[in-house]
C-alpha cells in the first residue's frame, strides 16, 4: 500500500494517537466476554457502528444473544438503554412520544417515547407496519424527533440496533428501501459453536450470571470517533471502495454482465460512505493508523447485502445478494 502522501513523522504521530485512544477497546471486549460467549463478529460490528455513529440491523433466529449484546454494551458504556418490541398494533407515538393534556394545568405537555435513549433496540422491527417503521427514520437520520410543534434532539451517542427474524414471515412487513438504507450494516447472526454452546448452557443453568460494570466513558467514544475520521486512507483504497459499489450499479463495466439479470438496483452513495467509515473503524479496532484492503473486505458484505435490489429472476433462481457481492469481490482487483 502506498502511504507516500503522509510523512513518516505524521504517520507515527497518528499511530501513537490510535494506540492511545483504542486502549479502551480491549477493556470493553474483556468486560463483554463475561456474558457474551462467542458471537465475536456481532460484537465487532456493534463496535464499528458505535465508532462511526451508525446503526445496525441484525438478522437471526431467536436466542442468539442479540438483545443481551446491546444491553451489555449499554451497561459497559453506562448509557441509557431502551428496548422496543415491534408489534402489528404499535403506533408511531409509542416510539417517539406524544402530547398529553394535563387537566390540572389546562395545557398539553410532551411525553417523550422510548426512542429518547442512547442505545435503542428495535426488536423484530419487521413486525410493525411501514408507518411505525418510518417513525424511526427522522430519529436515525436527523437525530431529532418532532412531537407536535416541538423538535427535540436525541442524546449522544445514539445507536439503533434493529433485529428481524428470517424464519417467520407471516404477519411481517418488509422494511422499505429508504428505511433499510439508513442502517450502516446488516449482519446475519449464526448459531454458536459446539463448545461455545456448552459454556452458554452451563452459565444459564448452574452458574451465577456475571454483572457488567461500566468500564468505558462517553468521552472515550467521542475521542475515538474523532481519531477514526483521521485514519489514513490511500486513494487506491478509495478507488477500490468505489469500484465495489459501482459494480452493483453497472456490472457490464466490470466484466460482470452475468449479474445484469439479477440486480434491479445497485447500492446508494450511503454504501460508499459506510464502506469508507467501516474500513477506517476496522483499522482502528486493529490499532492501525491506515486502512488496508482487508479492512474493506471485512465490512463489505455487511454494508452491501441490504442495499442491492434483486429481480424476480434472481429470486426464482434463488440467487442471493450475498452471492452477488461475493462475485463482485472476486472480480474487482485488490490494490
Amino acid at each position: 500500500m502506498d502511504i507516500n502522501h503522509l510523512t513518516a513523522n505524521s504517520l507515527s504521530e497518528l499511530q501513537l494517537k490510535v494506540q492511545d485512544h483504542s486502549a479502551f477497546i480491549d477493556v470493553l471486549r474483556k468486560e463483554l466476554s463475561k456474558v457474551i460467549i462467542g458471537q465475536q463478529g456481532m460484537l465487532d460490528r456493534l463496535l464499528l457502528a458505535l465508532l462511526t455513529n451508525g446503526h445496525i440491523l441484525l438478522e437471526g433466529v431467536p436466542g442468539l444473544a442479540k438483545t443481551l449484546a446491546i444491553k451489555s454494551l449499554s451497561e459497559a458504556v453506562d448509557v441509557d438503554f431502551n428496548r422496543i418490541q415491534f408489534t402489528p398494533d404499535l403506533l408511531p407515538s409509542d416510539i417517539t412520544g406524544t402530547m398529553i393534556f394535563q387537566q390540572q394545568k389546562g395545557i398539553f405537555e410532551v411525553k417523550k417515547g422510548p426512542v429518547f435513549s442512547n442505545f435503542v433496540l428495535a426488536d423484530e422491527i419487521n413486525r410493525a407496519p411501514a408507518k411505525v417503521q418510518a417513525a424511526l427514520l427522522q430519529a436515525m437520520q436527523e437525530r431529532t424527533v418532532t412531537i407536535g410543534e416541538h423538535v427535540f434532539h436525541l442524546p449522544e451517542p445514539f445507536l439503533v440496533m434493529a433485529t428481524q427474524n428470517p424464519i417467520e414471515q407471516e404477519g411481517t412487513y418488509p422494511l422499505p428501501e429508504a428505511q433499510v438504507d439508513r442502517f450502516m450494516l446488516k449482519v446475519v447472526i449464526t448459531y454458536p459453536k459446539y463448545e461455545e454452546e456448552r459454556l452458554i448452557m452451563r452459565m444459564n443453568t448452574i452458574g451465577e450470571w456475571p454483572k457488567i460494570k461500566p468500564c468505558v466513558s462517553i468521552e472515550d467514544i467521542f475521542n475515538a470517533r474523532t481519531i477514526v475520521k483521521e485514519i489514513y486512507m490511500d486513494e487506491k483504497i478509495e478507488q477500490y471502495i468505489l469500484d465495489l459499489v459501482f459494480a452493483t450499479r453497472h456490472p457490464d463495466k466490470y466484466r460482470l454482465s452475468e449479474l445484469n439479470n439479477y440486480i434491479s438496483y445497485g447500492a446508494s452513495p450511503r454504501a460508499s460512505i459506510s464502506l469508507a467509515m467501516g474500513a477506517r473503524a476496522n483499522a482502528f479496532l486493529n490499532k492501525r493508523a491506515y486502512v488496508i484492503p482487508e479492512d474493506v473486505k471485512t465490512v463489505v458484505l455487511d454494508v452491501l447485502r441490504h442495499r442491492i435490489g434483486l429481480t424476480f429472476e434472481a429470486e426464482a433462481e434463488q440467487i442471493t445478494s450475498e452471492q452477488i457481492v461475493e462475485k463482485i469481490i472476486q472480480r474487482i482487483d485488490v490494490p
